[in-house]
């Protein structure tokens, strides 16, 4: 009886003095990859949002991010201009980096000399926010979407 004793105690400690951790969930980290849709756009003061603008009624815009490449298109109702482009993307925790190959000719019109576009990237599961920034890092204006998959 007493060397049943010895163990049950002996056991006892065993168990008080073990360091159970349980099992931690991996953190999600959100992906950009998907199909997005434009929902609104914001502008800012710098810092602070000033306005916001909803789409059209009938207007769209798409973008589709996957395995490095992105794509995007607008469809605007009543207007024969058009909008796409094609080309790569990278990603950080809070920025987004678009090199587009081609686009359309109205955008073209209106690209940068090295046609890439660097942003303030705010990403969760199902929405993001791509920001566009001046000179001296103030936001100008955002595009905000949702996931449609």
């Amino acid at each position: 009886m007493r060397k049943l004793s010895v163990l049950v105690l002996l056991f006892l400690i065993l168990i008080l003095t073990t360091n159970f951790t349980l099992p931690t969930e991996k953190a999600y980290h959100p992906s950009i990859e998907g199909t997005w849709e434009l929902i609104n756009r914001y502008n800012y003061d710098g810092v602070n949002v000033t306005d916001t603008l909803t789409p059209a009624t009938g207007f769209s815009q798409i973008k589709m991010f996957y395995n490095g490449k992105v794509m995007w298109t607008r469809y605007t109702p009543n207007q024969s201009v058009e909008w796409f482009g094609y080309g790569t993307y990278e990603t950080t925790d809070s920025t987004l980096t678009e090199r587009l190959e081609y686009m359309s000719a109205s955008m073209r019109r209106i690209a940068n000399e090295h046609m890439e576009w660097r942003m303030e990237l705010q990403l969760d599961r199902n929405r993001y926010t791509q920001i566009s920034l001046d000179e001296d890092g103030g936001r100008i204006a955002s595009e905000n979407y949702r996931r449609i998959d």
